[in-house]
This record gives structure tokens, sequence and C-alpha cells, in this order.
């Protein structure tokens, strides 16, 4: 597949135009031939167009908390030709309720993917994606998140710590998450850590799935 230029009027960013193959190769790795998936914090809506392109048995749902991003993921799908991407939707994972329309008339998704959101948000979006994907995952379902990590036991790159001090310069709130935490909200949720992936540019991918045992939902 070519890299195209960017749509008229769409927004750009360079490292999803690094990372959407990297993160397509791992997808079609992990995940079945087909399916449905919910992509939190959509953003630029490059990587909604190049994996519903690389994954053409998945439906794709992109989302964000932001709806001037909508304008931007419809110009990227559309100069994709892509067919199986829904309507962007309105989704703060910080709201109590996610929107009526993912279970209102749908089946649960069997993936949820969330890309460079954790590190440029309050910690609590982390307790948020976790719970909401205990609430909108299938049984066999995946919750896959990408971004950079910091690890008790594994040397902090030099560009990671920098980018950590960086953020919270720009807000406090902000900052790398450590992966032993976010792996503690995944649990408390009913989930685990399935597979840690190394990617390029000091980056994981990680995949969660529903903890053996654990039938019930965070609220």
């Amino acid at each position: 597949m070519s890299v195209p230029a960017p749509p008229h009027g769409a927004h750009y960013s360079a490292a999803a135009e690094r990372n959407r193959q990297p993160i397509l190769d791992v997808l079609r790795q992990t995940l079945p031939a087909q399916g449905s998936a919910l992509e939190i914090a959509s953003g630029t809506g490059q990587h909604t167009a190049w994996f519903a392109q690389g994954l053409p048995g998945w439906t794709w749902q992109p989302s964000d908390a932001q709806p001037d991003a909508f304008a931007s993921i419809r110009a990227w799908c559309a100069q994709a030709g892509v067919g199986n991407v829904r309507a962007p939707l309105l989704l703060d994972v910080l709201a109590p309720r996610w929107p009526a329309e993912l279970s209102a008339h749908r089946e649960p998704f069997d993936a949820l993917f969330c890309a460079n959101m954790l590190h440029i948000a309050p910690w609590e979006t982390c307790t948020a994606l976790m719970r909401g994907a205990a609430r909108h995952l299938a049984p066999r379902g995946l919750l896959i998140v990408y971004g950079p990590f910091i690890e008790r036991e594994v040397p902090t790159s030099p560009g990671n710590l920098a980018f950590d001090a960086s953020l919270r310069q720009r807000d406090p709130a902000w900052g790398i998450r450590r992966l032993g935490d976010v792996a503690d909200q995944a649990t408390l949720a009913g989930l685990c850590l399935r597979q840690r992936v190394e990617m390029p540019a000091n980056n994981l991918l990680l995949v969660f799935a529903r903890t053996p045992g654990v039938h019930q939902t965070a609220p």
C-alpha cells in the first residue's frame, strides 16, 4: 500500500504516519480475520483509514472526544476508499456512560484500540478506559493499547525520559505511565495483560483480555 498525501482539510500526524504499519503488522498477527473494533481517541484518522484498509474483514468504529476531529477522520477514510468504517462518534472516556450507539443496536466489540492517549490525558482516563473495555468487549475481545510506558526492570530510554519531563511541564496531570500501574487498573476491571510487544521508537503495544474466571464487568 502506497503512502498517500494528506487529503485536503485533514489533520496530519508524522508519528501516526511512522507507526501505522508496524502497528498494523501486529494487529494482523493478533486479531482474527473478521470482527468489529472500536477505536478510542482516533485523532487525525490516519490510523482509522490505514487499519480499515489493511484489515478488510473488520468493521472499524472511530471515536474522539473532540468533534473537530471528525472531518479529518472522514477525509482520510474517503481518500483510502474504505467502506468498512462507521461514522465517527463523540466519546469521552471519562463520561459515566459511553455513547448509547455503542450498545443500543450492536453486538459487543471484538477489539478496542487506543493509541497515544494515556500519556497526554489525566491518569483517570486509564481507569475509565479499562472499565469501558470491560463493558463493551465481547467475551473473547481484546483491548489493544499503544504508546510509551515506563517499566520497573527495563531501563527507560533517554528520549522517553525527556518526553515524560516535557509532558509534565506542559501539564502536571500528563506523563508516561508505569506499565505496572496500567496493568493494576486492568485487573480491577476484570482484564489481564496477555501480550507485550516491543515497537519502534521505544513504544509498546499491550494486549489485554478478560481475566479467566472473571465474568463481571465494571460498572
